[in-house]
């Protein structure tokens, strides 16, 4: 069964693991003239997503991947950060904004700027996890939460 929030692609032969997941980077150069190149590059750029179904074995030639691509379905992944307290709400869906820091050192910069979420995206908080592992240097009152991020 397919979802709303599914979408078809390509992905190397190797990789197309239900479960696994990626960060989709772009063309590369090779791609330009495929004739897959739009099933390949419908994706956005700097998403996390997850191989929800493989949907079957026929292999395509690739330029890029040695062992060719095959059709996947994937979903955008949910994604665990830290989300201030007071939004921290399971269930709640609320528009992702980043902490403003720029202690890059700091154990918790990761969570508090993980991959595939861009600032403004809408997102649902499926699950608060609790609290950080550390305080926060700045001061914010954070909590970890595992969210997902609405099409």
């Amino acid at each position: 069964m397919v979802d709303d929030n599914t979408t078809i692609t390509l992905i190397g032969s190797r990789l197309a693991k239900e479960g696994m997941s990626f960060t989709f980077i772009g063309e590369t150069p090779g791609c330009d003239k495929c004739n897959l190149k739009s099933t390949c590059m419908n994706l956005e750029k700097g998403r996390v997503y997850e191989i929800s179904n493989v949907r079957n074995t026929t292999v395509h030639d690739c330029a890029i991947h040695d062992g060719g691509v095959i059709a996947v379905d994937v979903v955008v992944a949910p994604v665990t950060g830290s989300m201030e307290s007071r939004k921290a709400v399971e269930g709640a869906n609320v528009r992702y904004e980043p902490q403003i820091c720029d202690e890059t050192e700091c154990d918790m910069h990761d969570l508090c700027h993980p991959k595939g979420v861009k600032k403004g995206d809408k997102c649902t908080i499926l699950k608060v996890i609790g609290n950080m592992g550390n305080e926060c240097v700045l001061g914010y009152t954070l909590k970890k939460v595992k969210f997902a991020i609405q099409s």
